[in-house]
């Protein structure tokens, strides 16, 4: 005896099938008309070797999608096609030959264009051997001349002269343990501490440690956690 989920399963079937126009008796197949291109929106399937592939709307639109295309089977798109090569049209992008252009029309004038801007060429390189390219006091180039040459623009050495200046720590007056503006010893400069029981630092550091400590009521003899023992 069948269950009822059996049942109920079967009925949903049934009702499943019914809105299906294929069956066990008239499957989607290769041998349903159906189940083929042949100029309906039903099938899409090849009818032997040489036949459409899609239904009716597929075809229609790869036909008008090919129709603005002018390449195709007997034109088409390749190095031995004219309109495929930079040939001072907008078709084509190929190099042509040894031509060393590529690119379309636009393509062409816009590098044109480009390279009209820039006064280095390849018989005017940006290199080592441009004085256009090398730091000598101008706003042009910024490479190091010999080892001991400054390097940047007039602008870049100008600007980190400057702030060179603003900082009194250069190489003859190191920032360093040895400095007396580097440690903690009760002013502003330095911050680090003298030994190993020195402050650290600067005055402001110090005063402002200070001040909070003294807003704190535990310290190195009543700790926190005598408090929470009840001492």
């Amino acid at each position: 005896m069948a269950t009822q989920l059996e049942i109920l399963s079967q009925k949903f079937r049934q009702e499943h099938m019914a809105k299906n126009n294929y069956n066990s008796s008239d499957e989607y197949s290769s041998n349903n008309k159906n189940a083929l291109s042949d100029n309906d929106e039903k099938g899409k399937g090849q009818i032997g070797e040489t036949g459409t592939i899609g239904s009716k709307t597929d075809i229609n639109s790869r036909i008008t999608s090919l129709a603005r295309n002018t390449f195709n089977e007997e034109n088409q798109y390749n190095s031995n096609n004219l309109d495929a090569l930079s040939s001072g049209d907008e078709m084509g992008r190929g190099k042509k030959d040894d031509n060393p252009i590529i690119g379309t029309k636009t393509d062409i004038n816009s590098r044109n264009t480009l390279l009209a801007k820039n006064k280095f060429s390849t018989s005017n390189e940006y290199n080592s051997n441009n004085l256009d390219a090398l730091s000598n006091g101008d706003e042009k180039g910024k490479g190091q001349i010999g080892e001991n040459g400054t390097v940047g623009s007039k602008t870049d050495i100008n600007v980190r002269t400057e702030l060179v200046a603003k900082n009194k720590f250069n190489k003859f007056n190191k920032y360093n343990s040895n400095n007396v503006d580097a440690l903690s010893d009760g002013d502003e400069n330095g911050k680090g501490p003298k030994n190993e029981n020195g402050t650290v630092g600067s005055k402001t550091d110090i005063n402002t440690r200070v001040e909070l400590l003294g807003f704190n009521r535990f310290n190195n003899k009543k700790t926190y956690k005598d408090s929470l023992n009840g001492a």
